[in-house]
């Protein structure tokens, strides 16, 4: 018996379709598109009608670009392999003025967009008069050594917050700074809204395409979502592999990794923080023929559930379902939708993708 990891094709390309509606979408597909494969995702994007994507690793950028040789690829992160990003025809960020000044003649030719850092301040132009300012500088260079403003891009970090104002300052920033550089400079793409900025606003004006990530993967970026306004392909299943009468007092698993206060029954299942599983999420609960149990240690390998006597060994148990949701547990504080879907260990479950 192997814990298994499954996807539902037909839901996931029914969620793009619910959520993007009829706006232009680039989808974000790091770190392996949010663990559910590159292969999977691209195809999948594909045939639901997407053809731009984002990724932050040039060595996926030109995976896409591999399997999808047609598509508009746009990596989130800078790089230096400039012979690469024009080979593969990748377009990338432009982090900084200074980034700007130190590769000015090794970027002619590279299609970038300028990058705007707002609140995050993680990477970005501080200001829209610097990006005017390589707008500027860039033309007064020959064409030939030139390179490609292809667009402009910053991202909301405060947009899943709503008791505090800095959306709505990094929103009226943005905003701002964008309505003016467009009096002067046309760009090929806009794009800033992230999936909680989306769902919460909709497209903004002047903005080609919103940047979605998490949404497309089936998990709320907030908890006032509805349930029914984001669908969750994902299942993932263990066995039980025996069950196991404790006496009050008695432990099991390595180091009194539980230990009973009261006579029970406890389900010894085949999956554990060595399949990637959290162990905040270990914290909660699982389900087992319909019913949820209580989960009471985790090992690598193995899950320890309290459970009654209908429970028997070979049964399903079900950690994340259409029941059982991603974000139903990051809501209660498990950890970030992406940080639960990444840490999944795709060398040691199985996985399989319904049609």
């Amino acid at each position: 018996m192997t814990a298994i990891w499954t996807v539902n094709k037909s839901i996931f390309k029914k969620n793009i379709t619910q959520v993007a509606g009829n706006s232009p979408v680039m989808a974000v597909v790091k770190n392996n598109a949010y663990n559910f494969g590159l292969d999977f995702a691209i195809k999948t994007f594909l045939e639901s009608g997407v053809e731009t994507f984002s990724t932050t690793s040039l060595r996926e950028a030109i995976k896409i670009r591999q399997l999808a040789p047609e598509v508009v690829i746009f990596l989130m992160n800078p790089s230096i392999e400039f012979d690469t990003l024009k080979e593969w025809d990748i377009q990338m960020t432009l982090p900084s003025l200074s980034f700007y000044h130190q590769y000015k003649n090794e970027l002619s030719g590279i299609k970038v967009h300028l990058e705007y850092e707002n609140l995050l301040h993680r990477s970005g132009f501080k200001t829209f008069d610097e990006m005017k300012q390589v707008i500027k500088e860039n033309s007064d260079l020959p064409k030939e050594k030139q390179l490609d403003i292809t667009g402009i891009w910053t991202h909301f970090g405060y947009a899943d917050e709503f008791d505090v104002s800095e959306y709505e300052i990094e929103k009226e920033a943005w905003l701002t700074g964008l309505n003016d550089i467009l009096k002067q400079y046309d760009f090929q793409f806009i794009h800033a809204q992230n999936s909680a900025s989306f769902m919460r606003d909709e497209l903004f004006e002047h903005h080609t395409h919103a940047r979605l990530g998490i949404a497309l993967y089936g998990c709320r970026p907030y908890s006032s979502l509805p349930k029914g306004s984001v669908k969750q392909s994902l299942t993932l299943s263990a066995n039980v592999i025996q069950c196991r009468e404790l006496k009050q007092g008695e432990s099991i698993g390595y180091s009194f990794s539980y230990t009973a206060d009261k006579d029970m029954t406890i389900a010894v299942v085949d999956i554990g923080y060595g399949d990637g599983l959290l162990r905040t999420r270990s914290k909660h609960d699982c389900m087992i023929n319909g019913t949820r149990y209580q989960i009471k240690a985790l090992m690598m390998s193995h899950l320890l559930v309290e459970v009654d006597k209908t429970v028997k060994p070979q049964d399903t148990v079900v950690l994340y379902s259409k029941d059982m949701r991603v974000d139903e547990y990051t809501f209660k504080g498990v950890g970030a939708n992406s940080e639960q879907l990444s840490a999944l260990n795709h060398c040691t479950l199985e996985r399989k993708i319904i049609e």
